[in-house]
């Protein structure tokens, strides 16, 4: 700057030898100066008496002054005192000079008579514009009273920020003398503040001319060292009217009051942003864990450096919190645990995870039994060995630096749940009485979400327990047909579903498939669940088609209350025939999938939902074949928000129609494909492959043509039965099938086909045209008929009819012998 600079060598104090820089060469005022010969003609004219009187030097020079500076009125005043000076006596005074304008200007003058060459004598004149010096002294006279009388602390440094000048008020304020001050720097006068950014200040002002308005400092002085002041100070830079730089000056106001003002408005702003922030952060789930690490992302480290939440013990494994007994000890599990940033303190207190167990006497204790808060704000040893659950913490504890401890019981309802500890350590602010109302705020929020966390966990539990004990707890095999499920309950976020599965096994080895999906959440959706699914696989098992099991199920469902709803729906498959005759009450429609991949919806008329009544049902029946799918579901699989639905299904046809993929796969790939991030409501999926039947499981006769059909129906069946290793049960099975084909000869159209089906039973069936299903009736000894039936129901294990499109089937069971496969 103009040959100047700054630097910190003089932070000590004053260089030996050296004296403050000072405003040297600053021409505040011009200074004309002339020199004239005896004659009076003009020798030399300065730049400064060109400014002030406006002739140039060439204009000046060899004029005489005489004629040049003055008029006919005082010409002759002039001369005489010229003579007066040249004859050696010497003058200083004001004498009005003319400008080049013609206007007056009042000098002040100073003459100097000197020797020039060969013995000549020659006057050297200086003057000074009158004006220009009254305003100078008046300028002074205004500075010096400011630095004087000004109860603002003012100073003045020069480029190497050492102290110029300083008024008493500043150094009232540092409680340092004037005088020591004086050319030295901030940081030698003042190490209790900050210095380091107050020169920077300085140096950025003397860099950039920019002054600087407001700029604080704090710390202590020597005039008050056991309190923290604060000021506001502003700078400006000090130059000459060439622009040279010459120092930076300042003015300085004690803002204490305003600032611990400030201070305490930004801590109550600060709780309650904090307030604010944890209102929306706190409670936002209905997990348990999750609600206690939110009441510690929330507090640090803004409220604390490090924070727990624990819990008691019975708490956490679902009982009801009870008073805490004075004379037993209390076990507490960690579950949140937060620092900001490495405290060392893994040695003092417990991970998440695990658990502390706390005497009766300990103040721990003795807080919670009380429920009121427990403050210790300054933390020694002897302070922190009673806090602490066993000696081997305090050690640790120290070693981190803890200086402030708060702990405030988590209580909802009017029963404690546990405790949330508050660490301060780097943060140098004890905890205050302010802090400890914040903190209660904070923790009531926390333990009110932590016990609608518990109740709800506990709820879902129950409701959860209660669906699984009504899901199947097993899946029968089935014979030609490969079955795979997948059942999931909803994500922590929302209540337990309704939604459920079932495989029935049927008459025939055919197999009933169920899906259904009660409307709402929690116990009584997973009740009217439970109620649906028995009522379904009771009327399957009757053999009733699936659009009479949906219109009974929809009877059911009307009759268990208002506003349960539910969607359902069924599908039989015949193994024998390969055929699927399925029914919907307002569910998802199927995917099928073809043995070369190709998946597509399985148009199913929609129905209504079970529960609204008055609608009647209908079902489709479609072939599946060898290799072929079907796959059922709810609609937590393919239902997501901002979605459609039909997206949904679409990607679960595209999933199931990867090839090479066994059917467990398929629903793993599935769940893999439309389940990333979990579900909010229940998810239940049955799929099914239709596999090969084996040749030594199904026999088939064709009652036509002429002859004894009885006798030919017998003779098929032994022979069957001894080819397939079941020669035991032959006398039973001829009579079984004689007795079936006769009463269809005597009772329907005509009998048009026996089969004999091996599966986990035999079973014997004839279908024949007609549309009565036979009855069993009392009969007299002396009645011809009527025995028929009656024989064939003590010698099945199980017998019935269903009716088909073309007539009806009646079939009968007996039980294979033991250690038959």
């Amino acid at each position: 700057m103009h040959g100047h600079e700054w630097d910190a060598t003089d932070a000590a104090g004053p260089v030996p030898g050296d004296t403050p820089a000072r405003p040297e060469g600053h021409r505040l005022v011009p200074l004309a100066t002339a020199l004239i010969q005896g004659d009076g003609l003009i020798l030399h004219w300065s730049e400064d008496a060109e400014a002030l009187l406006g002739y140039t030097a060439e204009e000046a020079v060899g004029s005489h002054a005489a004629r040049l500076l003055t008029d006919d009125t005082d010409r002759a005043e002039v001369l005489d005192l010229f003579r007066r000076i040249m004859g050696g006596t010497g003058w200083s005074g004001v004498f009005p000079v003319r400008h080049r304008d013609g206007h007056r200007v009042e000098l002040e003058f100073r003459t100097y008579p000197i020797a020039g060459p060969a013995g000549t004598l020659l006057l050297l004149a200086t003057a000074s514009d009158i004006r220009a010096i009254h305003e100078i002294e008046a300028d002074l006279a205004v500075l010096d009273g400011i630095f004087g009388r000004s109860p603002i602390g003012m100073a003045v440094y020069d480029t190497r920020l050492r102290y110029v000048r300083i008024n008493e008020a500043l150094a009232r304020m540092n409680g340092v003398p004037v005088a020591a001050h004086l050319g030295r720097r901030i940081s030698a006068v003042l190490p209790g503040i900050n210095t380091a950014e107050i020169e920077q200040t300085m140096r950025q002002v003397l860099r950039t001319g920019k002054p600087v308005v407001d700029a604080r400092s704090h710390g202590r002085v020597p005039g008050d060292p056991k309190r923290d002041r604060a000021w506001s100070a502003s700078y400006f830079r000090l130059e000459d009217s060439t622009g040279r730089v010459f120092g930076v000056a300042s003015s300085i106001i004690d803002v204490t009051e305003r600032f611990q003002a400030e201070a305490r408005a930004a801590r109550a702003q600060e709780r309650l942003a904090t307030i604010a922030e944890a209102t929306a952060r706190i409670g936002t789930t209905l997990d348990l864990q999750r609600t206690a690490e939110e009441l510690i992302e929330a507090v640090v480290p803004r409220f604390a450096d490090f924070a727990t939440v624990d819990l008691l013990e019975p708490v956490l494994r679902g009982a009801e919190p009870t008073a805490i007994p004075a004379d037993r000890p209390i076990t507490l599990r960690a579950v949140a645990v937060g620092e900001s940033y490495e405290t060392g303190l893994a040695h003092a207190v417990d991970t998440v995870g695990e658990t502390s167990e706390y005497a009766p006497d300990r103040s721990y204790t003795q807080c919670l039994r009380s429920g009121r808060p427990l403050l210790r704000s300054r933390v020694d040893t002897e302070v922190l060995r009673g806090l602490v659950a066993s000696e081997d913490r305090v050690a640790p504890g120290m070693a981190a630096g803890i200086h402030s401890y708060l702990m405030v019981p988590l209580t909802a309802r009017g029963m404690v749940l546990g405790g949330s500890e508050f660490i301060r350590m780097r943060n140098p602010e004890p905890f205050s009485a302010a802090d400890v109302a914040l903190a209660e705020e904070l923790v009531a929020r926390t333990a009110l979400a932590i016990d609608n966390a518990r109740l709800y966990r506990r709820e879902r539990e129950t409701a959860l327990t209660l669906q699984r004990s009504l899901l199947p707890q097993e899946i029968h095999r089935t014979l030609g047909l490969e079955i795979a499920y997948r059942y999931l309950p909803s994500s922590v976020v929302s209540e337990v579903g309704g939604d459920w599965f079932d495989v029935v096994p049927l008459s025939c080895g055919r197999v009933a498939l169920v899906v259904g999906d009660v409307m709402g959440h929690g116990i009584r959706a997973a009740a009217t669940m439970g109620q649906l699914r028995t009522v379904a696989r009771t009327l399957a098992t009757l053999d009733m088609p699936p659009e009479q099991v949906l219109t009974r199920l929809d009877e059911t469902a009307s009759g268990i209350g208002e506003g349960q709803f539910a969607t359902c729906i069924c599908a039989v498959y015949d193994p024998l025939e390969r055929t699927v005759q399925v029914a919907s009450a307002g569910h998802l429609p199927p995917v099928w999938v073809a043995p070369d991949g190709l998946a597509r919806k399985v148009e199913v008329p929609p129905g209504v939902p079970l529960g609204v009544g008055g609608v009647a049902f209908e079902s489709i029946e479609f072939t599946l074949p060898e290799g072929g799918m079907v796959a059922l579901y709810t609609d937590g699989l393919v239902e997501r928000r901002g979605q459609d639905i039909d997206d949904g299904i679409g990607l679960l046809a595209r999933t199931l129609a990867g090839p090479g993929r066994t059917l467990e796969q398929s629903c793993d790939a599935v769940l893999g494909a439309l389940v990333t991030d979990g579900t909010d409501d229940d998810i239940a999926m049955i799929m099914a492959r239709v596999l090969p039947l084996p040749a030594d499981r199904i026999a088939t006769l064709p009652l036509t043509g002429g002859g004894r059909l009885p006798g030919k129906a017998r003779r098929f069946t032994r022979e069957t039965l001894q080819r397939w290793g079941l020669a035991a049960l032959t006398d039973f099975a001829e009579l079984l099938v004689s007795e079936l084909v006769t009463n269809a000869l005597l009772h329907a159209d005509a009998p048009r086909r026996l089969r004999l089906f091996r599966d986990r039973v035999l079973t014997v069936e004839v279908s024949d045209a007609g549309g009565q299903t036979p009855q069993l009736r009392p009969f007299a000894e002396q009645d011809e008929g009527g025995r028929g039936m009656f024989l064939v129901s003590e010698l099945a294990q199980r017998w019935g009819s269903r009716l088909t499109r073309n007539g009806k089937v009646v079939w009968a069971e007996l039980e294979l012998p033991l250690g038959t496969v």
